[in-house]
């Protein structure tokens, strides 16, 4: 859209090449109200001046008959040239012959002398611009421009068309991922690992077109090749592992790969390739093993992944989505005080019955849906908390999740603060809750959405801490005001002294920072007096309670 919005607005420019002063000068007061005109004698000025304008000529408007260079030489000479061979040429002259070699050497069209109409003319050229400019729209459009591979959606078309005309159900799926690829760009830098991915692609391409298939690029560090069925892929693997060896010297560049053979159930090429991400995704952290193929189990994994995207706007109208909260309590003094809770999302499907968000979330947020059930709720949270704030007089917040997709919503600030002042609420009482893994992503631009929620007045709670690959600094350097403790870690503190001290270091850590600490998945005695021990504020997990409906909480405000 904005390749074309930006040629609308632009004057084209038309070289007109004739050896007759006359006939330029026709030609010339034909077009000049329309197009920004340059001017050649013969073919050897011709080739200058389409060299030195060549990046922004339309169309070259060429006499066949011209000493030094003829029209024959200058069209050869273009088409040899792999860019000059996309700007479109009109052969102008007087002979039938003349006018079909022209055709058969590139020419797009002729234009007969003695000249047609001046209507004719401009009608000619401007369908020729018109055409050239829509293919140089889509090619840019067909082609990643980093690596020069199939974009994602041409992939899909182009294999769909490889379907419709093979006819064959002897192809593969296989979706290739880059382990940790985000790591080379924080090491070394986004134009090193771009190198990378040129790098990569070439590979992909190259293998593809030993097996007559076509490789393409999806998001980021991922690549598709579709190709004629393979038993492994053992040599993909090793060939990207050899040659990126070869150039980089390093073994540290690991390819995954999920692989799905075609099969007439699936009814088209996306959810073919939907498959082999997903049997990808079951060796994600696994350095055992990088080939994993789609199969029954997957199967049955993949129809229930399917099912629930189709359910949950039926999910929503049947109003089946319903808030679930669990406690946090104060447990600084001799007895633990109720001061919040966190607003959690369940399910409750017609046939599966009660889901926790671990069966969903993930698939959601994959597949772009999350933000409809965080706005839920949002909203229902918000809704509760202005109840619970009429009817209860003590201090109360609750805490809401965030996703990452979330955090690019430009207005996400504005849409939470609307939420909170619509309900009458402190927006200090309405927290938000971020996952370390996504403060991990994209740290700089993390940091700075974190510090404009602050700015609004909402507390930030970093989720999960400890659970992904993140550095005891990070709480150091994030914008945070409470650091919520993973759950992994309460289970196997008691296993060894090493995990003992690990959550020891943590809470120390926090205490000289100032950042309060919310431990969840408490589920002991014994893990509760040895938190308060270490000096957590605030706990959270089935020890209190596990997450109830908003009638069966107010039991917690009554007690």
């Amino acid at each position: 859209m904005h390749t074309k919005r930006f040629y609308d607005q632009m004057k084209r420019q038309v070289l007109i090449v004739d050896d007759e002063i006359v006939n330029r000068k026709i030609l010339g007061s034909v077009l000049e109200d329309e197009y920004e005109l340059l001017f050649a004698g013969d073919g050897e000025e011709a080739l200058k001046v389409i060299e030195e304008y060549k990046d922004n000529l339309s169309i070259v408007l060429l006499d066949f008959m011209m000493p030094k260079i003829n029209g024959f030489e200058v069209i050869k000479t273009m088409k040899a040239d792999p860019v000059l061979t996309r700007i479109p040429i009109i052969v102008l002259t007087s002979d039938k012959s003349t006018e079909i070699d022209s055709l058969k050497l590139g020419a797009s069209d002729f234009i007969t002398k003695p000249y047609d109409s001046p209507e004719v003319i401009k009608a000619r050229v401007k369908r020729l611009i018109e055409l050239s400019e829509d293919r140089l729209i889509i090619r840019s459009t067909e082609k990643d421009e980093l690596t020069g591979l199939y974009s994602k959606t041409f992939f899909y078309e182009y294999a769909g068309v490889l379907d419709k005309y093979e006819q064959s159900e002897d192809m593969d799926a296989v979706v290739i991922d880059i382990d940790h690829f985000h790591l080379i760009n924080e090491i070394f830098g986004r134009s090193f690992g771009d190198t990378v991915l040129k790098k990569v692609a070439s590979i992909i391409k190259g293998y593809s077109e030993d097996l007559s298939g076509i490789a393409g690029r999806g998001d980021a560090d991922v690549f598709y090749l579709y190709v004629k069925h393979q038993k492994d892929y053992k040599e993909l693997v090793a060939r990207i592992k050899d040659e990126m060896k070869e150039a980089y010297q390093t073994n540290n560049i690991r390819a995954r790969v999920g692989v799905c053979e075609k099969s007439s159930e699936v009814t088209n090429v996306e959810q073919l390739f939907d498959r082999a991400k997903l049997a990808g995704n079951t060796i994600r952290g696994t350095f055992q093993k990088n080939i994993a193929f789609f199969d029954e189990e997957l199967k049955a994994e993949s129809f229930f992944n399917e099912q629930l995207i189709h359910d949950i706007y039926e999910g929503f109208n049947q109003k089946q989505f319903m808030p679930y909260f669990q406690p946090k309590y104060d447990v600084t003094g001799e007895k633990p005080v109720l001061k919040g809770a966190e607003a959690l999302i369940r399910w409750k499907h017609p046939e599966y019955g009660i889901m926790s968000p671990g069966s969903f979330v993930d698939l959601f947020e994959e597949n772009g849906l999350i933000q409809m059930v965080d706005n839920y709720l949002w909203g229902e949270a918000a809704a509760q908390l202005k109840e619970w704030k009429k009817k209860y007089s003590q201090p109360f917040a609750i805490s809401v999740n965030v996703s990452r997709i979330d955090i690019y919503d430009p207005e996400i600030e504005n849409k939470l603060l609307k939420l909170v002042e619509s309900n009458g609420l402190d927006v200090k009482d309405f927290h938000i809750e971020i996952t370390e893994s996504a403060y991990a992503d994209n740290p700089d631009h993390m940091i700075e959405k974190v510090e404009r929620l602050r700015k609004k007045g909402f507390i930030v709670e970093m989720d999960d801490f400890g659970a992904g690959y993140s550095a005891l600094n990070m709480i150091a350097s994030m914008p945070i005001d409470i650091l919520k403790l993973d759950m992994q870690f309460v289970r196997t503190m008691f296993e060894n002294e090493r995990n003992m001290r690990m959550v020891e270091i943590i809470m120390d850590i926090a205490k000289l920072l100032k950042v309060p600490v919310v431990v969840e998945g408490v589920e002991t005695k014994e893990q509760l007096d040895c938190l308060v021990g270490m000096g957590c504020q605030m706990i959270q997990g089935y020890y209190f309670s596990k997450p109830v409906s908003a009638e069966e909480f107010e039991k917690f405000f009554e007690s």
